[in-house]
């Protein structure tokens, strides 16, 4: 937790702000969103931020948003280190919250340095000190919004999530519309008493939604299954809308068995990320509470092939050791295993379904002449239409991922939305073997061709741990089936031709080899 507003503001600092008559610091106020400095521009102020908080936000490339950097929080100056080299900014710094900022022109600061012999000392420190919180994860999200996008009551869901996290061993409050005339520095002295900040606001509280949104890290937008997003903008602040800091929690009847229209949501909320909860129900508050406190696990499970069916017992030993599962994704058959808990099976259902649909069914059993592939794959499409049907990957009631190869633009593809039998389908597709998937003019494979364990895909997700569950080990090619390759008739005799002939091992081997390095770099 960050220490209180006056342990930050440094004696220097706060003498040529505040102290001392002769410096002319000019105070001013930001609304939250608003930008304090861009990227590029000149270093001629330095600025000392009294209440709210500040955003530090840096593009890593031109076709990709800014991202978020760290936070400057009361007491803290912001623009120091471009000031100090005479260069141009290098980053963004925009207002998390409605803030009070002082400034201090930079022919000033040099002059009152002269006679505040520790002032260059102080701001050493604090850089050294930012530096830091940055590289251990320091500035993570503390204050979150929840706004009511339909005429429900949110509030008695927010106050069980509270519970949950308090049940973690943080502190945490919850603010509604009571505070909507409260001075900047009342926020901030809340922020810096509790460990995480909940706003609530329904949807009859317009002009404190739009103040929650300007006040908050992250906002959730919660919104109900049965009932279509409103007609009228969302309170959004333009910076949570540009970091993708928005994410949409919809929340369900009891007596509905599983969530739908998600997508309609999705398109008039545009949020980072989507989950789905049940009214009054305690283990959905608290996977919502594991989210906001950085705990939330995300599973990632590799192909393997066959060997993907231990995934199953992997799964097994994390509920066995009551380790909860949050977020779940993965490639190939390990996709196929992730969906699973994603669409509410237990692992007795999975376990049952894995069977029958790719053990004893034979799925690859419908040979052909090998224009595209080795099998036609309608036996597999049949199966896949039988387990999934026309589910929406947007809304399985786990957040999850699945990865193919998109042979079109040679890059990695992530589906989160769209037909669960169409991505199980392209993820499962090895070369050779089952024919590409065409999905709005793109050709996909097995997403183990280039990733076979997308563990970054997940933490761009989850904030909080990720476990990957490598499946493709020892998966190497035996020499003996290369150089004593087993006749057609012994193939058949024997049954092993279900297996399908060693040039099955090899397709399987050579299409994966590129997505080692990819498993290195996830360990």
């Amino acid at each position: 937790m960050p220490p209180a507003r006056s342990d930050r503001l440094s004696d220097a600092l706060h003498r040529i702000f505040e102290g001392r008559r002769d410096t002319p610091a000019s105070w001013f106020a930001l609304t939250g969103g608003e930008t304090l400095f861009a990227e590029g521009d000149a270093a001629d102020t330095l600025y000392l931020l009294r209440a709210g908080r500040l955003g530090v936000f840096r593009s890593e490339s031109n076709d990709q948003p800014p991202q978020f950097v760290g936070v400057i929080r009361p007491g803290e100056p912001a623009g120091e280190m471009a000031m100090l080299a005479g260069s141009p900014h290098t980053a963004d710094v925009v207002a998390l919250r409605d803030s009070e900022v002082l400034a201090l022109p930079r022919d000033a600061f040099f002059e009152a340095a002269r006679t505040e012999p520790d002032l260059m000392v102080e701001l050493s420190r604090l850089m050294i000190q930012r530096a830091r919180d940055r590289r251990s994860g320091g500035g993570e999200p503390s204050v979150f919004g929840f706004i009511s996008a339909r005429p429900r009551p949110i509030r008695a869901f927010v106050e069980r999530v509270a519970a949950a996290i308090e049940a973690s061993g943080f502190t945490c409050q919850v603010i509604d519309h009571s505070a909507l005339s409260s001075a900047a520095d009342w926020f901030s002295r809340v922020e810096d008493s509790h460990d995480f900040v909940l706003y609530v606001a329904e949807a009859d509280e317009p002009a404190w939604a739009a103040l929650c949104a300007r006040q908050v890290d992250r906002l959730f937008v919660v919104g109900q299954c049965l009932l279509a997003p409103p007609n009228r903008p969302l309170p959004h602040a333009g910076v949570l809308d540009a970091q993708r800091r928005t994410d949409l929690i919809l929340l369900r009847d009891p007596r509905m068995a599983r969530p739908h229209n998600t997508s309609v949501w999705i398109d008039a909320v545009q949020p980072g990320r989507w989950f789905q909860a049940m009214e009054g129900d305690i283990v959905d508050a608290a996977r919502i509470a594991r989210v906001i406190t950085g705990t939330a696990v995300g599973v990632v499970m590799s192909g393997g092939g066959a060997r993907a069916y231990a995934h199953i017992g992997a799964l097994r030993a994390l509920k066995e050791a009551g380790v909860p599962v949050d977020f779940v994704g993965g490639a190939s058959m390990g996709a196929v295993v992730a969906a699973g808990p994603a669409m509410g099976w237990t692992l007795e259902q999975l376990e049952d379904r894995i069977k029958r649909s790719f053990v004893d069914s034979d799925p690859l059993s419908d040979i052909t002449f090998p224009m595209l592939a080795m099998s036609r794959a309608k036996k597999v499409d049949r199966l896949l239409e039988a387990a999934y049907g026309e589910t929406d990957m947007a809304d399985l009631q786990l957040p999850f991922f699945a990865v193919s190869t998109n042979l079109t633009s040679g890059r990695v593809e992530i589906h989160r939305r769209g037909r669960m039998r169409q991505a199980m389908r392209a993820t499962i597709a090895i070369p050779g073997l089952l024919p590409p998937v065409v999905i709005d003019r793109q050709v996909l494979v097995d997403g183990a061709v280039l990733n076979n364990l997308p563990a970054e895909v997940m933490r761009q997700m989850n904030a909080g741990p990720v476990i990957g569950i490598d499946m493709s080990q020892a998966r190497g090619v035996d020499p003996q089936l290369i150089e004593h390759p087993p006749s057609v008739w012994r193939l058949l005799a024997t049954g092993a031709w279900r297996r399908g002939p060693p040039i099955v091992s090899i397709m399987m081997r050579s299409a994966t080899l590129t997505s080692d390095a990819e498993i290195e770099r996830s360990r």
